[in-house]
């Protein structure tokens, strides 16, 4: 959160990626930091998949990070 703060305080976009059990904390950091990032949420958990399995994740979520990073509606 605070990385994606420091890119955006720069001019340069960002977008957070995490997994959906980290919705709600990222809200509150979100929150306490006075600071609205993107977000992209994938599936959890991530650790222990294969890389097939990651390679699907991440094939899932290019779309919506790069729509986040643009400002596209999608």
């Amino acid at each position: 959160m605070h990385d994606i703060a420091d890119l955006e305080g720069r001019g340069i976009p960002g977008v957070g990626v995490a997994s959906t059990e980290f919705v709600e904390a990222a809200a509150l950091q979100s929150k306490s930091l006075g600071f609205d990032p993107a977000m992209v949420f994938v599936q959890h958990p991530i650790q222990d998949r294969s890389d097939d399995e990651m390679r699907a994740l991440a094939d899932q979520a290019v779309e919506p990070i790069l729509r986040a990073l643009t400002g596209a509606k999608g």
